[in-house]
């Protein structure tokens, strides 16, 4: 059975070292990649002298590093780790024992339940990690302690079978839906989350890359969630027409007049509009059930391939 360790890198030649050598020691048996990002201060050239093997991906952001790697890479067991050193190597070996046992598809590593909230001093990421969690857990019904870490390990079918849309950060968020979305098999480790070593810089941008996973989130629950989402659109039109129709009623019901007949003109548009808005909702998750019906037949192929590989 073979276990690859994934490391997604940019400019990360203070830590790559030690991330590298860590796994070495913990798991001399996997092979290590480190997917260069166009570091400029020889990250590369520090992580292949470690021992590791070194590809590049020369479109910006983790999501498209992300991409290649499980476009790439044959393995029973992919685990994927930053390579900033803010994440123990000695975690690995259990997440790699629930993989290589069917026990999971996808091994999130619980750093808010751990150590997080004591070794972070950024505020608005740690208030950021809460809503997220919180939005997740109760949009897609689940009760995940972490959406956003980024130690995880993941089953040759899930990496397969995932179809990787965002381009930087908030590919973690989406690893975590699809997952939810597609009932793959989730387990959460808590671990020991270390902050970065002085002179190791974060890539993150609280309120750029914040706004992007919130972005990713309602694109998210459209497109997961279609007819949740447009009848929660087609509601609000509904209760905004109500409020201005109702009076008109009440006027007509004591006078005998219909009043503000435009306005009555552009209720009626928006209640059409609703109507449209929530049977275009009814579509969408008619063609998702289809989708995830594709996505079992997918899965089984999979597993046929494999299983001949194998013989």
């Amino acid at each position: 059975m073979k276990t690859a360790i994934l490391i997604p890198c940019y400019n990360e030649s203070a830590t790559i070292e030690k991330v590298v050598l860590d796994f070495k020691r913990v798991m001399p048996h996997a092979e290590i990649y480190v997917y260069d990002n166009n570091s400029t201060d020889g990250t590369d050239d520090i992580a292949r002298k470690s021992g590791a093997i070194v590809r590049y991906e020369y479109k910006q952001g983790k999501g498209n590093v992300v991409k290649s790697m499980f476009r790439d890479i044959e393995a029973d067991c992919y685990i994927m780790v930053d390579g900033d050193d803010t994440y123990p190597a000695e975690e690995a070996l259990e997440f790699e024992k629930l993989v290589l046992n069917g026990e999971a598809d996808m091994v999130i590593g619980d750093r808010l339940s751990s150590t997080y909230f004591e070794e972070n001093d950024r505020p608005f990421h740690n208030t950021g990690n809460k809503v997220v969690r919180k939005f997740i857990n109760v949009f897609f019904k689940s009760d995940l302690k972490d959406i956003m870490t980024g130690m995880r390990a993941f089953s040759y079918d899930f990496v397969k079978s995932f179809p990787i849309s965002s381009k930087e950060f908030e590919i973690e968020t989406e690893m975590s839906v699809f997952a939810l979305i597609n009932d793959f098999k989730i387990k959460e480790i808590p671990i020991n989350y270390r902050d970065r070593i002085e002179g190791s810089e974060s890539k993150l941008n609280t309120y750029k890359d914040g706004y992007k996973v919130i972005n990713m989130i309602f694109a998210l629950i459209r497109d997961q969630r279609p007819l949740l989402f447009f009848s929660l659109i087609s509601l609000i039109l509904l209760i905004i027409a109500g409020i201005y129709f109702f009076p008109i009623l009440f006027k007509y019901f004591s006078s005998g007049v219909v009043l503000k007949i435009p306005t009555l003109i552009v209720i009626s548009t928006v209640v059409i509009v609703a109507v449209i808005i929530f049977f275009t909702g009814v579509l969408l998750h008619v063609l998702k059930k289809q989708h995830s019906e594709s996505l079992e037949h997918h899965l089984i192929i999979l597993n046929e391939l494999k299983k001949n590989k194998e013989e």
